[in-house]
């Protein structure tokens, strides 16, 4: 297995291309196309807040309609098309019909994204004006990937890819990962725009399956802030064009790993990019009785506002963590609850437990910092990635839609 963060493998079968459509005021690019070749099949996981957006929609109708067959992805930033009612899904579908149109393709095999401010108009005009152009910039390269991956950017101060790769019978696989997050992150499938894309030959429903696995242990399992997005979005392409089938246990082992070392290198890379952040956390959580016990312990602490402004103080205030399990609904004895703050235990059996204050302060003063948390209930461990919570989050998201 060959795990590559920074280098960008490209996967047989995609083109990517970006232009700015003037959806930013700042001029940046914000229009974004993928181009798959004629047998691309996908599988999707889509976020579970209530409120959802046009493309989302849209994008799930569509899925179920092509039986998982994507020629072709527009993504625009800057405009959620979120809250806007029938206008909304209107617009959607028009610039669906309108690249399905120019690419000779149908439309329902045009998966749509939108990402940013939500409630506004989604101005179709200023996208189906550039569709022309994005569609004929088109490139099969590592530039196209970077210029896609900077154009579905908002409020990131970074793209974020990841590359992997293994090896099977008859060559070589290749998984390829795009990602935008930054604000609204919060492990509700993911909170997030991400776009994986192999060159392996699979069914939908078997990348569902491997997706939806993956995305509980990486995706699933970080935080900034706790909040759902009404746009999260998923999606795994794989086209086919290795000639590779995932058919057998062994490849579909190799798979899974490729994608969730690139999921897990996505989800860092998310975390480390939140909003205004200082410090990013590394939670353990073990001795639960289920994974999902730990998950929801780990969930109260990751979203404490107590907890994670001591955090951006560096502030081992561990009676907040303490509090944040007990607030978190599992029926635990918080007499057999340890904490410990780098290598210091600074509670045992649910109380205070001598520890060098200035030696634990040092430590959270450091951008990584390792939490644990031991429930003494059973087996299960759970590791969370989040963050703390600074003035600058505040200002960033306050100044957002002005």
């Amino acid at each position: 297995m060959k795990h590559r963060p920074a280098n960008v493998l490209l996967p047989e079968g995609f083109s990517f291309s970006a232009l700015s459509a003037g959806i930013k005021v700042s001029g940046r690019p914000d229009l974004a196309l993928i181009q798959c070749a004629p047998h691309t099949r996908a599988a999707s996981l889509f976020t579970k807040n209530r409120v959802v957006a046009a493309p989302v929609s849209i994008g799930r109708s569509s899925l179920k309609i092509s039986r998982g067959t994507v020629r072709a992805v527009i993504v625009n930033s800057g405009n959620a098309n979120c809250a806007t009612g029938q206008e909304g899904l209107n617009a959607c579908q028009r610039v669906c019909q309108e690249t399905a149109r120019i690419l000779d393709i149908a439309a329902h095999t045009v998966f749509p994204s939108s990402t940013g401010i939500i409630g506004v108009p989604l101005p179709v005009e200023k996208i189906v004006a550039k569709l022309p152009a994005l569609a004929s910039g088109s490139q099969s390269s590592k530039a196209g990937v970077r210029r896609f991956a900077d154009a579905i950017l908002t409020t990131d101060t970074r793209p974020k890819t990841a590359s992997a790769s293994f090896n099977a019978q008859r060559g070589e696989v290749k998984v390829l990962g795009i990602a935008k997050g930054s604000g609204m992150i919060h492990p509700q499938l993911a909170t997030m725009l991400v776009y994986l894309f192999t060159d392996i030959q699979g069914a939908p429903g078997e990348l569902h399956r491997i997706l939806a696995d993956v995305c509980d242990d990486t995706f699933n399992c970080i935080s900034v802030d706790g909040d759902t997005s009404t746009n999260d979005t998923v999606l795994l392409l794989a086209s086919a064009c290795s000639g590779i089938k995932l058919n057998d246990a062994a490849t579909r082992q190799r798979f899974r790993k490729a994608v969730f070392e690139v999921c897990r290198s996505l989800a860092k890379q998310v975390v480390s990019d939140g909003e205004g952040i200082q410090h990013v956390i590394r939670l353990q959580v073990e001795g639960g009785r289920n994974r999902e016990e730990a998950r929801r312990i780990a969930k109260s602490i990751a979203h404490s506002s107590l907890v994670k402004t001591a955090w951006a103080g560096s502030d081992p205030n561990w009676g907040r963590i303490l509090a944040a399990i007990g607030n978190s609904g599992v029926a635990l004895d918080p007499g057999h609850v340890n904490i410990f703050i780098g290598d210091q235990q600074v509670c045992r059996a649910g109380q205070s437990h001598p520890f060098n204050e200035k030696r634990a302060h040092k430590h959270l003063l450091q951008a990584r910092c390792e939490v644990r948390v031991a429930l003494g209930r059973g087996s299960s461990r759970l590791v969370f990635v989040t963050t703390d919570l600074t003035a600058d989050y505040v200002r960033i998201n306050a100044d957002y839609s002005t």
